[in-house]
C-alpha cells in the first residue's frame, strides 16, 4: 500500500533567509576545512566561523547555551550608549556573575581577600573614553577593530569583524588556562583544567590558526537604587544615565559563557563521511574515517542502524534532528528545509531487522505502548514512520566494523495511520 504524502505545515513566523546546504566535496581543493572536537563523548564545534556555517547551511547541531540555534547572548536587550551599542543585564545578574567569578577564582588557590579586592575593583564603573579605547585599540593587544552593532558578549555573533592577517592576536592555545584576576573580562569559559586529558575545544594545533577574539565584555548594569539614595558617590554614574527610574552603569564583564554548537554522533560523521567538510579532533589530532567510525561505535552500540536511518532521511533532502524526538518518544523527527520554516512532518522510529523482518529490535512495542505512540504523534499534526534496517543474513561483525557495510544495508519506511471510525462513515456517507 502506498503511503499518502501530506505536504509540511509552514511556520507562520520565519525571520530569517534559507541557505543553500553545505555542497558535497568533490575533490581535495573543495574540500570545506571545518573542525570539531570529541570532548567526553561529545562532538563540539567551537569556532565561530564554523558554528554560523555548520548550522546556517543544513541546520546540523544545536547551542549548547540555547534551545536551537547557537545565538546564546548575555542579553536579550541592548541599548546604544554614547555611540556604543551594550548589553543591558539588571544588579541581580550582574552579582550573579560576580559570584561565579569568585568561585572560579577561589578554585584556583586565591585566598578570599585577594578575591575580595579583585571583584570589588573589577565591578566598578568604567568610564566611556576607556571603553571606546579598548573596543577601538583592543585589549591587551586582542581586539581589532569593532563593528557598530551590537555583539553578544559570551555568546556568538555573526556580525563580529575578524581580525586581519596583521592583527597582533595571540592563539587560543597560547593563552593561559587560568582565569588571569586582571583579565577578567575575557573570555575563560572554555578554559580547563591543565591536569585533564581533554584538549581545550579552542586549542589548534596548526602552526597558525586563526584564535578566537574574546571580546571587550562591557555591560549597562541596571542599579534599582536611585541616586540619591547611594551612600557612595564614587559608586554610582552621572545623573544623564537614569533611565526609567535606574541607573545605567557602565561595567566589565566579570564571566562570559561562550556558546558552541554540539553535533549528535550521525550529524558528525555525514559531514565526515558523506560531505567531507569535517574534521574531528580527540586529543589535538584529526580521526581518520574508520577510527571515527569505531569510536562513534564504541560509544552507542546501535550507532550503525542510526546511522544509515539518519544517511538515508538526510540523502533524501529531510532533515533528521534527534533532540526534539526525545520529546515524543521517537528517535528522530524530519523537518522540510528546517526547522525555523516548517513543522516536523514526520516521527521517525529506528528499528533493526533481518531479511524476514525478525531480529532483536532497538525498540521493542506492544499494542497499546504502539497506539499510544500513534496517538501521541497524531496530535501533533504529525505521521509516525518507522524505519526499519534490513541486516543481510551474512553480514558478520568484522564487516560492521567499517562504513563500507552501510553498502549492504537496506532502509525500508512504514506509515502507521490510526483508524478513527467515524471519520471513515464520514466518507463512506459521502460517497
Amino acid at each position: 500500500m502506498q503511503a499518502e504524502f501530506r505536504a509540511p505545515r509552514r511556520r507562520t513566523r520565519v525571520q530569517e533567509e534559507y541557505e543553500a546546504p553545505l555542497p558535497v566535496s568533490r575533490s581535495p581543493e573543495e574540500r570545506t576545512d571545518l573542525r570539531a572536537e570529541l570532548i567526553n563523548q561529545h562532538v563540539l564545534v567551537c569556532h565561530p566561523d564554523h558554528i554560523q556555517k555548520i548550522h546556517n547551511q543544513g541546520y546540523f547541531g544545536k547551542g549548547v547555551l540555547s534551545r536551537a540555534r547557537p545565538d546564546h547572548s548575555i542579553s536579550d536587550q541592548w541599548e546604544q550608549h554614547e555611540g556604543l551599542f551594550l548589553p543591558v543585564i539588571p544588579q541581580s545578574r550582574y552579582e550573579e556573575l560576580l559570584r561565579w567569578a569568585g568561585a572560579a577564582l577561589s578554585a584556583q588557590g586565591l585566598d578570599d581577600e585577594v578575591v575580595g579586592q579583585t571583584l570589588l575593583k573589577l565591578s566598578q564603573p568604567v568610564e566611556m573614553e576607556d571603553v571606546r579605547r579598548e573596543v577601538g585599540g583592543g585589549v591587551n593587544g586582542q581586539r581589532g577593530e569593532e563593528e557598530e552593532g551590537p555583539e553578544p558578549q559570551g555568546g556568538i555573533c555573526p556580525h563580529t569583524k575578524r581580525p586581519g592577517p596583521g592583527s597582533e592576536v595571540e592563539p587560543e592555545a597560547k593563552r593561559s588556562c587560568r582565569l588571569d584576576p586582571q583579565d577578567l573580562n575575557l573570555d575563560h569559559s572554555s578554559d580547563q583544567d591543565s591536569d585533564n586529558p581533554d584538549p581545550d575545544p579552542s586549542s589548534d594545533s596548526d602552526p597558525d590558526p586563526e584564535p578566537l577574539v574574546p571580546g571587550p565584555g562591557f555591560v549597562l548594569v541596571v542599579c534599582d537604587r536611585e541616586v540619591s539614595s547611594r551612600s557612595n558617590p564614587d559608586l554610582f554614574s552621572p545623573p544623564d544615565l537614569k533611565v526609567g527610574g535606574g541607573v545605567r552603569e557602565v561595567r566589565r564583564t566579570p564571566f562570559s559563557l561562550s556558546e558552541y554548537l554540539q553535533l549528535s554522533l550521525e550529524e558528525a560523521f555525514f559531514l565526515v563521511y558523506s560531505l567531507g567538510c569535517l574534521s574531528v579532533y580527540l586529543h589535538q589530532k584529526p580521526l581518520s574515517i574508520i577510527q571515527l567510525w569505531r569510536k562513534f561505535r564504541s560509544l552507542r552500540p546501535d550507532f550503525v542502524s542510526s546511522y544509515a536511518a539518519y544517511h538515508h532521511c538526510r540523502s533524501r533532502g529531510w532533515v533528521p534532528k534527534g533532540g526534539g524526538g526525545a520529546k515524543y518518544g521517537v528517535d528522530l523527527m524530519l523537518y522540510r528545509k528546517g526547522p525555523p520554516f516548517y513543522h516536523a512532518s514526520y516521527s521517525l522510529v529506528i528499528q533493526r531487522v533481518d531479511d524476514a523482518f525478525r531480529g532483536s529490535a532497538l525498540r521493542s512495542f506492544s499494542w497499546r505502548s504502539l497506539a499510544a505512540l500513534s496517538r501521541i504523534t497524531a496530535n501533533v499534526a504529525k505521521e509516525l514512520m518507522l524505519c526499519y534496517i534490513i541486516y543481510p543474513a551474512d553480514l558478520s561483525e568484522a564487516e560492521l566494523d567499517s562504513p563500507e557495510c552501510l553498502s549492504r544495508l537496506k532502509v525500508q519506511e512504514v506509515i502507521v495511520s490510526r483508524w478513527v471510525s467515524s471519520r471513515e462513515r464520514a466518507e463512506q456517507d459521502d460517497i
